[in-house]
């Protein structure tokens, strides 16, 4: 099996690269510095440098993995921004590096592996709980939520332009212990990769643009 992972530095984007190469599986996956970059190779992956939130280094990445087709895609880079309450609104600079990261850096990435899919392969962008409209009961952290609800609509996008092709969903990896989820999450990182993993392998075509908890769980748009 080959996997590609988007933003595999650290967290949770680097423990995907660890189980699946546990697994035997063939491993090509981004990092933006040479620490990061060294944590994948020390894993077996093929490392690549990628800068998600710029497009020239996005346009660099289809003909470094050119001739390859991927089984598994995860695009897991992603920026929190600022810590706001009720409704203050983001600097310029903050919206531009949260929105350029997590909306458009994913649409970029997905552009280059449109032709480096697998037969019915799966696709996946990591979004988060904190997009869900229909369940929403805090206006906190407005930006990440924007920028996670609009990365849903990419996920819709992606699976209606790969159909018969791919798979595409949005997934949530839960409220997890990193350096974005805080050591008061209740999901440890490689608890959330495994369910997600497992989530990943399950998917048919019935379930295609759907937004999904790590466990599977649909989640309210």
């Amino acid at each position: 099996m080959k996997v590609f992972v988007a933003g595999a530095s650290r967290g949770i984007g680097l423990e995907f690269v660890r189980q699946y190469r546990a697994d035997g599986a063939a491993v090509w996956a981004t990092a933006r510095d040479a620490a990061g970059l060294a944590r994948l190779r020390a894993l077996g992956a093929e490392a690549l440098a990628l800068d998600i939130a710029d497009a020239e280094s996005c346009s660099r990445l289809a003909w470094q993995l050119d001739g390859l087709a991927f089984d598994v895609a995860i695009v897991n880079a992603g920026l929190f921004g600022p810590d706001t309450a009720g409704l203050q609104a983001p600097a310029v600079a903050d919206f531009d590096a949260v929105m350029h990261t997590n909306v458009l850096g994913a649409m970029r990435v997905l552009e280059q592996l449109a032709e480096l899919l697998a037969p019915q392969a799966r696709v996946a962008l990591l979004s988060s709980g904190m997009a869900s409209i229909g369940r929403r009961s805090s206006p906190d952290h407005w930006l990440y939520r924007a920028s996670k609800a609009a990365l849903n609509s990419v996920a819709k996008d992606a699976a209606l332009a790969l159909a018969g092709r791919a798979s595409c969903i949005a997934i949530s990896p839960g409220w997890v212990r990193t350096d974005m989820g805080g050591s008061a999450a209740p999901l440890s990182v490689d608890r959330s990769v495994g369910a997600m993993r497992r989530t990943i392998a399950g998917l048919t075509a019935a379930d295609s643009g759907r937004f999904l908890d790590h466990d599977g769980t649909p989640i309210a748009w």
